[in-house]
């Protein structure tokens, strides 16, 4: 959640995964999805993203368009 919606749960992510999350919705589009993580999976070049960083190693980083 933006830092603007105050009151609301927020979540520590890698910066490539929050890169990623940004460079594909909006911060309305998140909005708008709420807590519901499932929903943001959903996103196509989200879980196209998700299957590549999966085998990678937790201090990986690589630019994002």
């Amino acid at each position: 959640m933006p830092k603007a919606k105050k009151g609301r749960v927020t979540v520590a992510l890698h910066p490539i995964c929050h890169q990623t999350i940004h460079a594909n919705l909006s911060n309305a589009e998140l909005a708008r999805f709420g807590d519901h993580r499932v929903r943001l999976l959903e996103n196509p070049a989200i879980a196209t993203f998700l299957v590549w960083i999966a085998d990678k190693p937790p201090d990986f980083y690589a630019p994002t368009r």
